[in-house]
């Protein structure tokens, strides 16, 4: 083998290894610094839940908020101009889901974040790949390829609205952590047990949220979780962040797997 290719072979190796250290000592950096005033007071005043953290979960959700903003990629879209606001009111909803464990990277399949001002027209691919929709007005879009669409003024409102049991943040985002496996199916990234427990679970809880809807009996979860295993895992989501005292009452097992997973415990919020 030619000296020039292995010199070759051996700075690449290099570089890579590089960029990867690199890559750590950044993240640890924004993960120990100081998470900044104007950021801290922004979410205060927007998003009440915020206040309501535990120490340990809002010290997690402050790192990875910074992370986030410093590493995904944002477009404001339909004349909409990217701020700062915006930044960070998506990366610490996002953030939130995330802030129960130890992460090495922060959803690290996703590489952007696009903003309509209002509801926008769309239709593709969305979360499950080659399907093809007709184009409809959405508050959101999560796409496999690493890419989650939003409308501003929905975020907004799911972030001061926290009761209500509709977060299209919350919402979208758990769709991505549903796909890191590579597939939209309700059951994000498990292994072994865990990943036994629950399927067995969410089928149980699926089939009974179909029955009640049938019935015309109210239900915590928003009834669009009757589309498929992917949006009753987001809205299910939803309902555990914003309902949790309702969702452990009416459904203790979802809401133990959820909690489970998550590693969070909304409800002593």
């Amino acid at each position: 083998m030619p000296v020039l290719f292995l010199i070759l072979i051996f700075v690449g190796v290099a570089a890579w290894g590089w960029t990867v250290s690199s890559r750590k000592h950044h993240r640890h950096r924004l993960m120990t610094s100081a998470f900044p005033e104007a950021w801290d007071l922004l979410l205060q005043q927007t998003w009440p839940i915020y206040s309501e953290l535990p120490s340990e979960v809002k010290k997690r959700l402050q790192g990875y908020t910074q992370i986030f903003v410093h590493e995904k990629t944002f477009e404001g879209c339909g004349g909409l101009e990217m701020t700062e606001e915006i930044k960070v009111t998506v990366a610490a909803q996002a953030c939130l889901l995330v802030a129960g464990r130890e992460l090495k990277r922060v959803y690290p399949r996703l590489k952007s974040v696009l903003l309509y001002p209002h509801t926008f027209v769309a239709g593709g691919k969305g979360i499950f790949g080659g399907q093809y929709d007709k184009p409809s007005a959405r508050l959101g879009e999560s796409w496999q390829a690493g890419t989650v669409i939003l409308s501003w003024h929905s975020v907004q409102g799911g972030a001061r609205n926290i009761q209500d049991g509709h977060n299209v943040a919350y919402h979208e985002f758990a769709h991505q952590l549903d796909q890191e496996d590579g597939v939209a199916d309700g059951a994000p990234h498990l292994h072994g047990s865990a990943a036994r427990t629950w399927a067995g679970c969410f089928q149980k809880e699926f089939k009974s949220f179909l029955k009640k809807l049938e019935k015309g009996d109210r239900t915590v979860i928003d009834e669009y979780g009757a589309t498929n295993g992917a949006e009753f895992f987001a809205t299910a989501t939803e309902a555990f962040f914003e309902k949790p005292g309702k969702l452990a009452e009416k459904r203790p097992d979802l809401y133990q797997e959820l909690k489970t997973y998550y590693r969070l415990d909304p409800v002593n919020w």
